[in-house]
């Protein structure tokens, strides 16, 4: 990819009307557009991005037995009167329209209630299950104050999976599992070490639920972490009685601000009890389906990176959701001998599976270079006239900072190796 023909221009100043870092280094460096308060388009830089925190989170969703579907974002408000939560009073994020023939419907907040509905065609038995089904699907909600960059916004990407079952018992196991997912993700797009299980209140499902908190100074949640447990807990249900119960004591905490990048509930019968979903057990007795829910949104985890792991220069992706593998800085204007090795080394390390974004445009060292720091991709490595004349390639650590000197064949180890 030759970056002179990338749809994307990096800017050199902040967005005057956006104050969260994530916001305004990811549209100075070209990954997104806002279109209004809370709702953003992704270009291309952006949606490479987007897509590979999706392939990693639909991994392990496939690892744990997920099948993936695709429901629809417009809402049938019979489900969701069901449950009550068609209720502006229940839940008051709904964006609901009139159609023309005078029937309401609204845009999905979540989709526990039309997947509730839709298993009526395909649970009765025992057999059918367990069951777990996941979508990525744009959802919508209403909110108040849109804010913070990608990490609070009215329209945005989730993946939610939903998990039925015939037992309690059944789905503690798969719960756990999913646990054990999560937390590869977290590890998979670099917020691992910052990002805690976090005991929060079950609301009417269960005594507690799970939210994934990243630690992160300008996040909305306070939580308690105790780093030597890799657990957490949050200001809601932060008591003596919770942290007895979960063998934690105070002065081993510390106090944390953290951003809500997932969250893991047991539902129970609660969804499938006001819908009606049943299955039949072996003794032939009608039963209500015990389900699961487990959430998580790629673009906000896209934010949170942003928001903790970038510096004084610009983004620093992790290496499995950075854009490309390699930004090809060349020194040298189009037809130069710089410009025709670096070709031919892109071209080499394309061989072996990388992406590689080629900078070929006709700008000085300094603004390519600083370019190359908004724009964060892991591996820079710089062609010029010097470089040709020593028959080294000079690569720079885009996290660490780093630069060494390399021949072609260290260079090609050195990515085999990461």
């Amino acid at each position: 990819m030759l970056q002179s023909k990338l749809f994307t221009k990096t800017r050199r100043e902040d967005p005057k009307d956006e104050v969260a870092k994530n916001a305004k280094l990811l549209i100075r460096g070209g990954f997104i557009n806002k279109e209004m308060a809370g709702v953003y388009s992704f270009l291309p830089l952006g949606l490479r991005v987007l897509n590979k925190i999706n392939g990693i989170i639909r991994e392990e969703m496939n690892s744990i037995g997920g099948q993936e579907v695709f429901l629809s974002a417009l809402q049938n408000p019979e489900p969701w009167k069901k449950t009550g939560r068609w209720n502006e009073d229940v839940l008051d994020v709904w964006f609901k329209t009139i159609m023309k023939d005078g029937s309401e419907v609204g845009l999905g907040t979540t989709h526990e209630e039309p997947l509730t509905n839709l298993m009526l065609n395909h649970i009765s038995s025992y057999k059918d299950l367990p069951l777990a089904v996941f979508q990525f699907q744009t959802k919508f909600r209403n909110e108040e104050r849109a804010k913070s960059g990608l990490m609070r916004t009215r329209e945005f990407l989730m993946k939610d999976l939903y998990s039925f079952h015939t037992s309690q018992e059944d789905l503690d196991s798969f719960y756990e599992r999913a646990q054990v997912a999560y937390e590869n993700i977290y590890r998979r797009t670099g917020l691992g070490d910052l990002t805690f299980a976090t005991f929060a209140s079950g609301g009417t499902f269960s005594k507690y639920s799970h939210e994934y908190q990243t630690v992160c100074e300008s996040g909305e949640d306070t939580i308690y972490v105790s780093k030597e447990n890799k657990i957490a807990v949050n200001l809601e249900v932060y008591n003596d009685e919770v942290l007895a119960e979960l063998n934690l004591k105070k002065e081993d905490l510390k106090e944390k601000k953290a951003v809500e990048v997932g969250n893991i509930f047991k539902l129970g019968t609660k969804y499938s009890a006001a819908i009606g979903l049943e299955y039949t057990d072996e003794a032939g007795e009608k039963k209500p389906v015990i389900m699961g829910c487990y959430g998580i949104g790629p673009s906000r985890v896209m934010g949170t990176i942003v928001e903790t792991l970038a510096d004084d220069k610009g983004i620093v992706w992790p290496k499995e959701v950075a854009p490309f593998d390699a930004h090809l800085v060349v020194i040298g204007g189009e037809g130069s001998e710089a410009m025709t090795a670096a070709v031919k080394l892109a071209e080499t390390l394309e061989a072996a599976g990388l992406e590689v974004l080629i900078d070929d445009r006709d700008k000085g060292a300094g603004e390519k270079f600083s370019d190359a720091d908004l724009l964060g991709i892991p591996t820079r490595i710089v062609i010029s006239p010097k470089t040709l004349e020593e028959g080294k390639i000079e690569v720079k650590d885009r996290a660490t900072g780093e630069v060494k000197k390399l021949s072609e064949s260290e260079l090609l180890s050195l990515f085999q190796k990461v």
